[in-house]
């Protein structure tokens, strides 16, 4: 039986995406060879595959480290971050996904791949939704409705989003972090 598999292993799969086993079981049927019938999780886009493996196939197992952290500030394009943990600080560059709805004091996890004992960052898990203040958008005139639906706000992050027409500076959206698209209206 083939005992490198187990639920909650990293491995590499279909153009070095990492996916972690979220289910296994070895299957021997009455005719043929044995194989092992996994469920993988990409860990980055979440989406689910179901993978058969020869009972001979060796997985290389991928070693992924998570870790929480905290946003503290932004200094041009690069972003300042401490592990709430340990305290230590690193500093991330704006081209990772979802990284413009950062806001300040906000916690949310960062996932590592361990490479010969350096960390690369593989991506940054912000939460689903996030509330964020607008702090500049065109006022509209009274009828000026009918061919405009949405107009440009400007959060507080400095992140440009589409909010409707009826959105005033100085409001409170709630924004889905992974379309990029306005939820509904917050009153704080």
């Amino acid at each position: 039986m083939y005992t490198n598999i187990k639920k909650g292993l990293y491995i590499l799969h279909n153009n070095n995406d990492i996916y972690k086993i979220i289910d296994f079981l070895h299957v021997k049927p009455g005719k043929g060879y044995a194989f092992i019938r996994t469920k993988l999780k990409n860990i980055m886009t979440g989406h689910i595959l179901e993978i058969n493996f020869s009972a001979k196939h060796k997985i290389k197992k991928e070693k992924i480290e998570i870790e929480s952290y905290r946003y503290l500030y932004r200094c041009q394009n690069l972003y300042y971050f401490m592990n709430i943990k340990n305290y230590d600080q690193i500093q991330i560059e704006k081209n990772y996904k979802n990284i413009e709805f950062l806001k300040e004091g906000i916690e949310f996890t960062i996932f590592f791949h361990v490479k010969n004992n350096n960390k690369i960052i593989l991506f940054i898990k912000n939460n689903p939704t996030v509330i964020l203040k607008v702090k500049y958008t065109e006022s509209v005139k009274k009828g000026d409705t009918i061919n405009k639906a949405n107009k440009i706000a400007i959060l507080e992050t400095k992140t440009k989003l589409l909010v409707p027409t009826f959105i005033n500076s100085g409001e409170y959206i709630k924004i889905n972090t992974d379309s990029k698209s306005y939820i509904e209206r917050v009153r704080k």
